[in-house]
């Protein structure tokens, strides 16, 4: 991934990117050729050197079964947005002023493991619905459904494990703008009801004026 320095991720924006709740694409290189999936996905950082990534595919899903050459790769997004340049106030200074799109993103690699024991579906599904359960007034429980009803789901998806060697990771949220455009970045975010990416950008201004300040 093409990473300028000043959008290179830190570790508390790849921290986020795999641990909060996230479905994202797996791509595996075949001999039938490029495959992938969009599927949900859990962080488990007792894994190896970086952790792994845990998701779970249809059994009749040919992705699973067809033998990975080489690393495979998970593409985490965070909240992106289209970003107006008529929210600068540098476009009435100057003008000189473009469209572009604010995103955090990671590329994951490694390698792929698949799990086809009940075992260890059972305890994936039950850490991934609570995870995602985790916010809800009433949360769901594997444990609300009949267990032969459970049984007979676990048995149509197979495991996937992809136990990370590296992370590309990436935050283009208009750290290369001056402080004036970035208020009007977050206030036109703010207004579009897209407060998710108005407080990445937030965040990233603000921690470029740490590593600024420990530069000086």
């Amino acid at each position: 991934m093409y990473i300028p320095a000043h959008f290179d991720a830190g570790p508390d924006v790849i921290h986020e990117l795999l641990t909060r709740p996230n479905a994202a694409n797996l791509v595996t290189v075949t001999t039938q050729g490029l495959l992938a999936t969009f599927l949900p996905l859990i962080y488990d950082p007792s894994v190896g050197e970086h952790g792994a990534l845990h998701g779970h595919l249809a059994r009749t899903n040919p992705q699973w079964s067809e033998a990975v050459i080489g690393e495979s790769l998970v593409i985490i997004q965070g909240a992106d947005a289209y970003i107006s340049p008529s929210w600068y106030a540098s476009k009435e200074e100057h003008g000189r002023v473009v469209p572009t799109w604010n995103y955090s993103t990671a590329h994951v690699y490694g390698k792929l493991a698949v799990h086809d024991d009940a075992t260890w579906l059972a305890n994936h599904v039950r850490q991934l619905t609570d995870l995602n359960e985790a916010g809800f007034e009433r949360p769901w429980s594997v444990d609300d459904a009949p267990e032969r009803y459970i049984s007979g789901q676990l048995r149509a998806i197979v495991g996937v494990e992809l136990v990370i060697t590296r992370i590309e990771a990436k935050a283009k949220l208009s750290q290369n703008r001056p402080d004036m455009d970035v208020d009007g970045v977050v206030a036109g975010l703010d207004a579009q009801g897209r407060t998710e990416i108005a407080a990445d950008v937030t965040r990233a201004r603000q921690e470029r004026q740490r590593r600024d300040a420990g530069r000086a």
